[in-house]
Order: structure tokens, then sequence, then C-alpha cells
């Protein structure tokens, strides 16, 4: 049997030649290249492609074949993106031209203020964060999620703010359902700490409250906290500053809401509990969307919404491309598709300056995977 060291050494010089191999192939696919862009075609092909991967099984013994396939699709897309960067095919691919034309269109500094929608009323945290991306934003309330995004839609807001992730609760749902729903961009995204607070109405006791108002995804924070009030009966409400303005609309003495400390001074009311959320690292995020795409000056996060596929391996290709482009993955998240029985949305935030070169191969070439791919903005984050 051989010693270690003598099969390492025969193994670099198979590596060896296989980078000759793939320095060699790369040159060779770049003249393809160049000989479609000469004569109008698309530089993705995917019936070549298939057929090539098919090939790639037959080629080694069996055992190996799936192996030998993801290998040539590895190679496929190092190529793919190779050809992208030296023949500048964005101008190829719709959704890089309306980006190019964005972050040329787009003021350097994001205005610092504007008519935003936010749903509740004053005191809730979306405020808090419009206040955050704003300097002096001019805020209209909305009594759904909704009715934030048909106000941007209808242009009756500029921009709307909406929560849409909680680093304890995950995913607010609504949202990401409503994300489905309507045509808009993701131009800024910002960050709240939530503290959540038991209110009541001055002289209440916390022996007294029978009844608690507060928004789902506060209740769900403040489970460990709710459970040792076994006789008092939780209810949902569209907002943690709605539940605060109810309960001081209520005059009564029996029931608290699950809100901020700033509406309680806001709607006068006392602080029973303190701080009541079952992990103090709670934080929700917010995106700042608007019906038009701007890209402002230092975005480096980018939001996709992606169908795929319903064929084995097609998430593990898409996956395959930002791990070959070297781009990171903030967030990937699915959601079932309304009337579509069994089919899924994937949503994904990915890690990219959008002026990288990385950044338009991913989006010169991710159509070819996708059945449908819908690019919401790229953007920075206001910590």
């Amino acid at each position: 049997m051989a010693e270690l060291s003598e099969l390492r050494q025969r193994i670099d010089e198979i590596d060896a030649r296989i980078f000759e191999l793939f320095a060699e192939r790369t040159g060779v696919a770049e003249e393809v290249a160049a000989y479609k862009r000469e004569s109008g075609m698309r530089i993705f092909d995917p019936s070549r492609e298939r057929a090539k991967v098919a090939d790639a099984a037959e080629r080694v013994p069996e055992d190996l074949a799936t192996y030998a396939q993801v290998l040539m699709e590895l190679l496929m897309e190092a190529s793919r993106a190779r050809q992208h960067e030296l023949l500048d095919d964005a101008a190829e691919d719709a959704t890089l031209r309306a980006i190019a034309a964005a972050r040329r269109s787009t003021p350097e500094l994001f205005p610092p203020s504007a008519h935003v929608s936010c749903q509740g009323v004053e005191g809730a945290y979306s405020q808090i964060a419009a206040e955050k991306i704003f300097r002096r934003p001019n805020i209209s309330y909305s009594p759904s999620f909704d009715g934030v995004f048909r106000a941007v839609g209808q242009g009756l807001a500029r921009y709307g703010v909406v929560p849409f992730e909680n680093s304890t609760a995950g995913t607010v749902r609504q949202v990401f359902d409503l994300m489905m729903e309507h045509s808009f961009r993701i131009v800024r995204t910002t960050r709240v700490k939530v503290d959540h607070n038991l209110l009541a109405n001055p002289g209440s006791e916390l022996s007294d409250i029978r009844d608690i108002y507060s928004h789902e995804q506060a209740i769900g924070q403040c489970a460990e906290f709710l459970s040792g009030l076994p006789d008092v009966r939780v209810h949902v409400c569209e907002n943690t500053a709605v539940a605060a303005e109810r309960v001081a609309e209520s005059g009564r003495r029996d029931v608290a809401a699950l809100s901020s400390l700033p509406c309680a001074s806001l709607y006068g009311l006392d602080v029973l509990s303190s701080c009541v959320q079952d992990r103090d690292n709670n934080y929700t995020r917010f995106a700042c969307i608007s019906r038009d795409l701007e890209i402002y000056p230092g975005a480096d996060r980018t939001s996709l919404m992606i169908v795929l596929p319903h064929e084995p391996g097609s998430l593990y290709k898409l996956l395959a491309k930002f791990y070959a482009l070297d781009i990171n993955l903030l967030k990937l998240e699915s959601r079932p598709i309304p009337e579509r029985d069994f089919e899924f949305m994937f949503y994904f935030e990915l890690e990219c300056p959008v002026a990288a070169p990385e950044f338009s191969s991913l989006m010169a070439s991710i159509g070819g995977l996708c059945q449908e791919c819908r690019y919401l903005g790229s953007y920075a984050e206001v910590l």
C-alpha cells in the first residue's frame, strides 16, 4: 500500500492538471460567449446545460454519477459568471437595466422628510421605526398592513413602513403574505428594540386585570409573563399602540395592554409591569417600501422573491449560485403561494453591494433557474 504522502502527491498532480484544463475550458467558453453576443444569442442555454449534466453522469462509474453532475453544474456556473463579467451581459437583462437606471436617477442623499404611511395609531413601533429612517416624517396611519401597501401603491403616501421580522418571534406572516400580493420596492430597513410593558388605567393593580390586549407578535414575545396570569384572557388586536388606545378609551381598571413605554405617557396609562418580553434582546426589523425603485448610495442588501421549479435540486442549484459568487445569504424564508397547492415562494435577503460585479452576475443569470423572480430592491439598513 502506498504511503499517505505519496497518495497526496498524486492528488496534487491531478489537481494541477484539472486546473490547467479548467483555465483552458474557461478560455473556450469566453470565445463561445463572444460568438453568441455577435450573433444576438443569449449566454444561458438551458437545453445545452441539461444535456451536459446528463452526459457527465454517463462518463463516470454509476456510483459517482451524482458527484459528476454536481461538478458539471458548478463548472457551468463558474463559466457563466465569468462570461457575464467580461461581456457585460447586464444589457440583456431587464431587471439590471432597471437597477442601472434607478442608480442613475436616485438622489445621492436619502430624503430627510416625506409622507409616510404606518399601520396603527400614534405611538406604534412603526412610528418609532419611521422616525429612525426619516428625520422629519409626515406620518399618516392606516388601520391595517394592507392599507399601508395600498397607500403606497396608489400614491397616497410616498413611503410605507411595515414590520417584517422579529428576533424572537420570527417572520410577521401577514406582511409576508401581503408582499406576494402587492407591487412595491424596499428602499431602507431598520431595527427597533422592542420592550413590552403592561399598561393600564391609573389606579389599576395587577390583581385587577382580567383582559389583556395586544398584537399577536407581542403576545407571542411575552408568553412566559402571560403564563403567570392564568385568570387573564388575552385578545389580539391590530397593533400594540391600538391596544393602549383602547384601554385608555375604555376607562376600565380590569383591562391592560402590552405596549411600548411611550404609549404610557401618550395615552395617560400607568406601567404595571415593565419589560415583560421573554428575552431582553428583542428586536423587530422594519422595511421602508416605495412604489418606485430607488437605490441610494451604500446599498449593500437585496431582497428577492423567487418561485422555483417543483423538481429535485432546484433550490440546491440556486444556493450553489450564491456560493459560487461568494454572496452571503442573510435570510431565506418560504411561504405557501395562495391558490397554488403545495407550491412555495422563497424570500431571499442577500448581502452584496449593488455595484459589485458579483451582484450583476447573479441578477443576469438567476432567471434561468427560476419560474418567477421578483426583485424587491437594494438598500442599506439603518442601525
